[in-house]
């Protein structure tokens, strides 16, 4: 099969990458002396916020500014990334050949995924869990979901943790991996460029309804395929409810708020026997949601955490596959 040249190479380039953040994942001793790019991402976006979400602005105004601004931001994601991947190419293949090259290119895509970094925040939860330690599992499962913990008893504790396992498999590690596969570096940078600004300010509240639409369209629209296959992928990783994962999932994920998140949640759900989403307090406001695979179990644990987890390394394992299976194959 004739490809554009250097897509066979991104296959094994993005089975390496998988490996290598499940083994190494973000190292602390790393990002501490230098910044993560995701902080550069982070820094455009607030000032892009600062400069486009100033009160006095009406909310037309607030609402073009910000579709002006994630714009803007996504193509200087795409130069980023181009120049990096032809800077990388140009400079270093007549001294060392592509081996290099490509291991430049490795190293950026690993720093990239969030696979180990996901696997860890989520233990940070099971562990004072475990313990009997409600403050201190409430406090670790509010730095991942954005809901108030204060009211949460253990089986709301697990429940969140364990939906955000399956949305940030999807977000932190299927999706970039997918825009790496199909547009290489430039595609992954966009895809964590316009990710980190919808969880910065794509909320629909008194701040960002208007400004954020923009960032938080756009991030529902580059999560439409790597979502559904997120949620086939986790479907696959338990081979003995294959029958039944597929049909909750193909039920229920549409019930949800996101036209994204309900395939790998309801797939995580129907994969653990469990009954996810349902009434949750954001803030101030508890939401109306319906739950998916609502015949499941409400009272999920910290040993449902903990398989969730084997679930989501599963289905990177077969992503690896998949990345490998393409290289021999193309």
């Amino acid at each position: 099969m004739v490809l554009p040249h250097g897509v066979d190479l991104r296959f094994a380039i993005l089975a390496f990458a998988l490996l290598a953040d499940s083994f190494i994942g973000d190292p602390d001793f790393i990002w501490r002396r230098i910044p993560h790019p995701v902080v550069f991402f982070g820094k455009a976006i607030s000032a892009m916020r600062k400069w486009g979400n100033k009160r006095q602005f009406s909310g037309k105004r607030r609402r073009i500014n910000g579709m002006v601004g994630i714009l803007v931001l996504v193509i200087v994601a795409a130069v980023v990334g181009a120049v990096v991947m032809m800077g990388a190419t140009a400079a270093l293949t007549p001294l060392w050949g592509r081996a290099t090259a490509g291991l430049v290119e490795l190293i950026l895509v690993t720093i990239l995924l969030a696979g180990k970094s996901l696997d860890k925040h989520v233990k940070d939860v099971a562990r004072p869990l475990k313990a009997g330690d409600l403050t201190g599992a409430r406090f670790a499962v509010s730095m991942i979901v954005g809901r108030n913990p204060d009211q949460l008893d253990e089986h709301d504790i697990a429940r969140a943790s364990i939906e955000t396992t399956a949305e940030n498999l999807s977000d932190g590690v299927i999706a970039p991996a997918f825009y790496y596969l199909i547009f290489g570096l430039p595609g992954i940078v966009i895809y964590k460029m316009v990710n980190t600004a919808d969880s910065m300010i794509g909320y629909r509240n008194k701040d960002y309804a208007a400004f954020g639409t923009g960032a938080a369209r756009l991030d529902d629209l580059l999560n439409l395929i790597p979502a559904r296959l997120t949620g086939f992928l986790i479907m696959l990783a338990e081979p003995f409810k294959i029958k039944e994962t597929f049909k909750i999932m193909w039920r229920d994920a549409r019930k949800h708020r996101s036209p994204n998140a309900g395939w790998p949640e309801s797939a995580m759900a129907a994969a653990l026997g469990l009954s996810l989403a349902g009434p949750r307090r954001y803030g101030q406001r508890m939401s109306t949601d319906p739950a998916l695979n609502p015949d499941g179990r409400r009272e999920a644990t910290v040993t449902d955490i903990l398989c969730a987890l084997e679930v989501m390394w599963r289905a990177i394992i077969l992503m690896i596959g998949l990345s490998l299976g393409g290289f021999l194959y193309l």
